[in-house]
């Protein structure tokens, strides 16, 4: 369906974006023999693959290392390069239309001073046919003469345990359905999701801010999330995992005896977990982490100088304090 819209659109004389917030050409690397998932030594994430530096790049730390064809675990020929990158998709769309100039734009292909407004430029002059791209493409841009816009699956990042989630892929789809149709011939949105009946994606696809806006905040203000309570999140990190879990016991136990010790029903604080942070593993730390909910910022800001001015981390145990945190990963 989106091939044909493509086709269509371009036959008009209009042009198209394309959506894709993964970089790389192959996102996943792994043997269905034994299991094997190419990780990086770093950190606790899968590598992706970069057909253009020919290298598996981890995206959090940078750590890079050649592709492998014999799989490390089992050391046989089978490892399976899949899933898809904006690097990829740009090849299967110059396959598909060998007559058109189709550009990429990810921080792979910016990342040369002035590459940024050469693309751009090169776009609003007629130049590039189909220009795809991760989020930099979404925000902000005036082209008149876009007349189609896909999104090549809409749920990377919708299923990450981040209570946000939701709000930053209704986001994404809302901004970017707005480069099409700014001009007079009109414009088509076509989005892909695996899940076409998650409320996120049907009220982008109606651009109804008002109904989502209403579904977020009374999933936020049953679970006790901003804009309702303040939240504070603290990771505590060591290259020792054991040390870690255990000092992140300890503080978040210093929490909850500071906050039973309130009578003040205004004064309560909430004391999320710890647990393992969904990235488990960063930069060679182990972290573990755990949340401090509040409905008004004063008792919060007092609990965390009544814990943290007398609470010292053994050597080699660090611990962050994030309030309002912008992230849960």
């Amino acid at each position: 369906t989106l091939e044909r819209g493509m086709r269509d659109a371009l036959k008009a004389g209009g042009q198209v974006m394309l959506l894709l917030n993964r970089r790389g050409f192959s996102t996943h690397v792994h043997c269905p023999g034994c299991g094997h998932v190419a990780q990086c030594v770093h950190c606790d994430l899968s590598l992706t693959f970069h057909r253009a530096k020919a290298a598996l790049v981890c995206h959090y730390c940078g750590w890079e290392t050649p592709p492998v064809l014999k799989c490390p675990g089992c050391d046989k020929p089978t490892m399976r390069y899949q899933g898809l990158g904006t690097e990829k998709l740009q090849a299967e769309i110059e396959e598909k239309f060998p007559d058109k100039v189709i550009r990429r734009m990810d921080s792979d292909t910016t990342s040369r001073p002035g590459s940024h407004e050469r693309i751009l430029s090169a776009f609003r002059a007629g130049e590039i046919h189909v220009l795809l791209g991760t989020q930099m493409i979404a925000k902000g841009l005036d082209f008149p003469n876009v007349t189609l816009v896909g999104v090549v699956n809409a749920d990377v990042g919708l299923h990450l345990p981040d209570f946000r989630a939701s709000e930053r892929t209704f986001q994404l789809l809302a901004q970017v359905a707005g480069r099409t149709g700014r001009g007079d011939k009109g414009g088509i949105v076509m989005v892909q999701t695996f899940t076409p009946d998650h409320p996120c994606i049907t009220l982008a696809a109606r651009h109804d801010y008002g109904g989502f806006a209403k579904l977020e905040l009374g999933h936020r203000k049953e679970h006790g999330y901003p804009p309702y309570h303040r939240l504070a999140r603290l990771i505590v990190r060591s290259e020792k995992p054991d040390a870690a879990s255990a000092f992140a016991d300890q503080l978040a136990g210093a929490f909850k005896q500071a906050t039973a010790r309130a009578s003040n029903r205004a004064s309560e604080v909430r004391v999320l977990g710890p647990a393992e942070c969904p990235v488990f593993k960063l930069h060679d730390f182990y972290r573990f982490h755990f949340q401090l909910q509040s409905e008004h910022s004063g008792p919060l800001h007092n609990v965390l100088r009544e814990v943290l001015t007398v609470s010292k981390p053994p050597h080699g145990v660090e611990y962050q304090v994030d309030v309002d945190p912008y992230s849960m990963l």
